[in-house]
């Protein structure tokens, strides 16, 4: 019996889907986009439509990421501890960790409205202003601020607390003012929730008092600039025990992305992470990661996931051409796919859509979906986009369909009742652990 499993390399344009837009006739940007190299893996693959969560279920890029993973159903630890591990802090098991942010507010009907957030030329004031609040303890709940840069902290508790707390972090600026902490409904000990929300409460509460009187902000008043006196939290979550990213599905993983977020993901799922330094030219990115995707592969990873964060920051401009701009040129970037195809299976797609106009931030419109590889039956779709996608053979998938459709094309599909491994994953394991000889 010959080996023929193949490795699988699984690129994420964030926030690809879109909706229909008066500005490009009623397309969507990657629709209306001209991309040659997209077409011609629709050509030789397969297509469909990727719904996270299913129709109208907006998500964000870390929970459609936890699924296409092959992580649903396992307790997630929060955006704010990936954003830490990505940043080379330490972040021990069981801590509340929350993501903090220094934001500009204006006081409007006796509530506080976020109007902004800090600029690059901010960076020397916001550091100066995050060192201001000294690490507090309320209740009994101690509360440090670990800094991140451009405006941003860890805000860790010590001493007990809880992470099943609301946002203060208003997201919606226009929709909704800064938020009391709350405890969860459910929460698995609500006394304790409710006691970490009064003690958040208090110490956000102290911190705008020190940032609207502290000297730094009276500077940039005196300047004519928005002084940055709230400090919004957001992303509560606890680091705890996984399996890692093998155990849990078979494949040897890598990650090659630029942000924090994916590099803590991968270190908290034990995922081989190669850094690729962003490029202004979005092409000559993409090229570079493929590149990277091969490296890896040539290395012995079976699962190689690629990311792209310009697709969602063209779609947050909302500017529709932008996010088209953008789509056209990556294209060329992905052209090494063309290849790649041959000795493995390769999908496009998004973690979920980025509407590029109006006033929302995510959607749940569904993003469009191509895999080609050796095994791959082309269907009858030609095109690359949301409404050639949809009379695709995949149909609509959910995240969590994904990494074994793409394992059965890999020929290593999970084989339900064969037990190789602790973990049902979705592929069938690359290294098993073997039975020590007599």
């Amino acid at each position: 019996m010959s080996d023929d499993r193949l490795p699988i390399v699984l690129v994420i344009l964030d926030g690809l889907g879109d909706r229909p837009l008066a500005e490009l006739d009623a397309a969507t940007p990657a629709e209306a986009a001209a991309t040659p190299v997209l077409d011609a893996l629709a050509r030789r693959g397969a297509s469909g439509l990727h719904l996270p969560f299913g129709w109208g279920r907006a998500t964000t890029s870390e929970w459609a990421h936890w699924s296409l993973l092959g992580y649903e159903g396992l307790p997630f630890c929060g955006r704010a501890v990936l954003e830490a591990l990505g940043a080379g802090l330490e972040v021990p098991m069981g801590r509340p960790t929350l993501h903090a942010a220094l934001r500009s507010a204006t006081e409007r009907d006796g509530r506080l409205w976020v109007t902004g957030r800090t600029a690059p030329a901010d960076a020397d004031d916001a550091a100066a202003l995050l060192a201001s609040p000294a690490p507090a303890t309320v209740d009994g709940i101690a509360l440090r601020l670990e800094p991140l840069g451009g405006g941003e902290a860890i805000l860790a508790l010590t001493g007990a607390g809880s992470a099943e707390v609301t946002d203060t972090d208003p997201f919606f600026a226009d929709l909704h003012p800064w938020m009391r902490p709350l405890p969860l409904a459910g929460a698995s000990d609500p006394a304790e929730a409710r006691r970490t929300a009064t003690a958040l409460e208090t110490h956000l509460r102290r911190c705008r008092a020190v940032l609207v009187d502290h000297p730094v902000n009276a500077g940039r008043r005196r300047r004519g600039l928005p002084t940055l006196d709230v400090l919004t939290t957001k992303w509560a979550g606890r680091r705890g025990p996984l399996p890692a990213f093998e155990a849990r599905t078979g494949l040897r993983g890598a990650s090659v992305a630029s942000t924090p977020l994916y590099a803590g993901l991968a270190r908290l799922l034990a995922m081989a992470a190669e850094v690729v330094p962003h490029r202004r030219d979005s092409g000559k990115d993409m090229a570079a990661r493929i590149d990277a995707a091969r490296r890896r592969i040539a290395a012995g990873d079976t699962l190689v996931h690629v990311h792209t964060k310009a697709t969602d920051e063209a779609g947050h401009s909302k500017r529709p051409r932008a996010k088209l701009e953008v789509l056209e040129a990556i294209d060329p970037g992905l052209a090494g796919l063309l290849d790649l195809c041959g000795e493995a299976v390769v999908a496009v797609t998004g973690d979920h859509a980025t509407p590029s106009a109006g006033g929302l931030l995510h959607s749940g419109d569904p993003t469009p979906l191509v895999v080609a590889g050796p095994t791959v039956r082309p269907d009858a779709v030609t095109r690359f986009g949301e409404a050639p996608a949809a009379a695709g053979a995949y149909g609509r998938l959910r995240a969590a369909d994904l990494l074994p459709l793409l394992a059965g094309h890999a020929n290593r599909p999970a084989l339900l009742g064969h037990r190789p491994s602790p973990w049902t994953g979705a592929a069938l394991p690359d290294r098993p652990e073997p039975m020590p000889p007599a």
